[in-house]
């Protein structure tokens, strides 16, 4: 994706994020496009504006979630800083990738939101992170897949 394309499409997933979970209450059933937005931001710009973009992100989801505030927060700066380092690590764009990149991101967010939060907040563990985490990954996987190509990213061929 285009650097120019991305400063669009970041805030235009980030909005649609907040609409969509507070503003229709759909929670669960929309995908996390918040994580979406900020894996997609992270493999263009630097470690540290990753990892600031992930604390504002963080911040915003923390603002209406009370007894866990701060949680959010933590997981999303690391997700960002790590999502910016896949960069030097993995080269290329193929549909595989970017799947694999959008499913294992967003399973780190969900098990390190799971981690940080209060053990009066969060549920058991199996459900969480084991059973939970891997089906709201791969929803946003192949949504942040469909976001990348509409934005106009073109896929490498995998062999």
């Amino acid at each position: 994706m285009s650097r120019r394309r991305m400063v669009w499409a970041v805030p235009a997933l980030a909005v649609l994020h907040f609409v969509l979970h507070v503003g229709f209450s759909l929670g669960a059933v929309a995908p996390d496009l918040l994580t979406v937005a900020l894996l997609v931001a992270a493999r263009e710009v630097r470690m540290g504006t990753a990892a600031g973009l992930g604390l504002l992100f963080g911040l915003l989801e923390d603002a209406y979630s009370v007894l866990s505030f701060g949680a959010n927060a933590f997981a999303l700066t690391v997700v960002g800083a790590a999502g910016a380092r896949t960069r030097d690590l993995f080269v290329g764009d193929s549909l595989l990738f970017a799947l694999s990149y959008m499913f294992f991101g967003t399973w780190a967010r969900q098990a390190l939101h799971w981690m940080v939060v209060g053990a009066d907040v969060r549920a058991p563990f199996v459900q969480t992170v084991l059973l939970g985490a891997p089906l709201e990954a791969a929803y946003a996987a192949v949504v942040g897949a469909v976001v990348l190509w509409a934005f106009g990213s073109s896929w490498e061929t995998v062999a």
